[in-house]
């Protein structure tokens, strides 16, 4: 009989597609995590895995049982939140994918969920909006904080969470004369930091610059905004921050913060689940967390 253990091996390895890697997030040896693969073979009597001087992929039979064992994986979970809510409790652990713009509403969100629920273990994992849907239909996530207008609907339940809008972040000496706000145009003739191009906010940012006819100067790119954050105090760089990030983190000695204007974008922002019967008692109570908030 095929255990649970050897389908959750299986998706860790579809899911980084090394034996090396898929062991490291199993907490295995990669020896002891090959054999329990081969014992997995053997047992089926079929080739799960291509192998060559290195991991080629599943084959056909082997795609097949992953797609199942995802299923089976998220039904099993659904299972034991459920036999924990029958006790009046909410407990398990909850991965949740979020774009970097939205990571400090994603903790403040968090911190929510640990007062009313304490014993619900979150897995917060930044990363980029194409990479949060793919994981929502794989099952590695359960849920992403997200643009509502990145995931593709099919399946999926989004709940609105708020507008994404954006701010100009730099040294108050290089702000000196400026007022409380500064337009694109003004904002392009500055030196930036701002991440890397294959992110979403990234991507949002040079429409609006494309779309006024504008070539900003980009001093720098990073992953993500702490980078930025730090040259632009420094005095370096300015940088452009979502809104929602400044007023988490507060006033920061020797900076300033002015609103963008000419045009003022903005982007909604959305809780994105797979729609499953029954739903996840963690996900169900991360809703009723944002309800709260929103009443």
């Amino acid at each position: 009989m095929i255990e649970l253990k050897d389908l959750q091996l299986l998706t860790a390895l579809a899911r980084h597609q090394h034996f090396a890697k898929a062991a490291e997030a199993c907490n295995m040896s990669q020896p002891a995590f090959s054999m329990r693969i081969r014992s997995l073979e053997d047992k089926l009597g079929l080739s799960i895995v291509r192998r060559g001087n290195r991991f080629q992929g599943l084959t056909g039979e082997g795609q097949m049982i992953v797609d199942r064992a995802r299923g089976i994986l998220d039904d099993a979970k659904a299972l034991e939140q459920e036999v924990a809510a029958a006790r009046g409790e909410v407990t398990g652990t909850l991965v949740i994918g979020v774009v970097p713009t939205a990571t400090s509403y994603a903790a403040q969100l968090i911190n929510q969920l640990h007062q009313a629920h304490p014993r619900v273990l979150v897995r917060l994992e930044v990363t980029t909006s194409l990479t949060i849907q793919a994981r929502l239909y794989d099952g590695t996530i359960d849920a992403g904080v997200t643009y509502s207008d990145s995931v593709a609907q099919d399946h999926m339940s989004l709940t609105p969470l708020y507008d994404e809008s954006y701010v100009l972040f730099a040294s108050a000496e290089m702000m000196e004369g400026y007022a409380d706000q500064i337009t694109w145009a003004e904002a392009a003739q500055l030196p930036l930091s701002l991440l890397e191009p294959q992110m979403q906010n990234r991507r949002i940012l040079d429409r609006v610059f494309a779309d006024l006819g504008l070539k900003p100067e980009i001093m720098s790119e990073a992953t993500g905004f702490m980078a930025s954050m730090v040259m632009a105090r420094a005095g370096s760089v300015a940088t452009i921050l979502p809104k929602a990030l400044v007023e988490a983190l507060g006033p920061l000695q020797g900076t300033r913060v002015l609103d963008l204007i000419e045009p003022e974008p903005s982007r909604p922002m959305c809780l994105a689940t797979v729609d499953r019967q029954p739903e996840l008692t963690t996900i169900r109570a991360l809703r009723n967390v944002i309800a709260k908030a929103a009443r």
